[in-house]
């Protein structure tokens, strides 16, 4: 067998990369319901509901504790991880994000006085904590489905 083969078998990669799929396709989704606009770059995209950051490592955090167990040193350490992710998401991320928002305006007040080069920078960066939340119980779900082999 082949090494993509064999990932592709590893219950804990599926449910992770399937939790990260579901949860960048519903983003599409989403904004194809809230904004009558089909854009794609959603799928790539950060931020936004659910938060795809916070479902991949929910779905790898519990895939892990299904399969090692939930006193396992593996799960322990990959929920510290997924721990440690979904706080940046909500945190961190969501700060600069805010401040993107900020520094758009201030461009936006100087280009009318003169022109400027700089790009406007990117504001959806981080999550609002019910976004981290939906992104964390999708990937609980997906890795309850895929480990016990209910659905996929």
């Amino acid at each position: 067998m082949t090494f993509i083969t064999e990932l592709f078998k590893n219950d804990v990669f599926n449910a992770s990369l399937t939790s990260w799929f579901i949860a960048q396709a519903m983003k599409v989704v989403l904004t194809l319901l809230t904004k009558k606009k089909f854009d794609i770059y959603r799928f790539v995209g950060s931020g936004g509901m659910p938060s795809s950051h916070s479902s991949m490592v929910m779905g790898l955090s519990t895939a892990v504790g299904l399969k090692a167990g939930w006193d396992s040193v593996s799960y322990g350490i990959s929920l510290v991880f997924a721990l440690i992710i979904m706080y940046d998401a909500a945190g961190v991320r969501r700060a600069v994000g805010k401040q993107a928002i900020i520094l758009n305006k201030i461009l936006e007040d100087k280009h009318r006085h003169r022109p400027i080069k700089d790009t406007r920078l990117k504001e959806l960066v981080g999550h609002t904590p019910v976004e981290v939340f939906a992104g964390a119980l999708l990937g609980i779900v997906v890795a309850n489905l895929i480990v016990k082999r209910i659905f996929f």
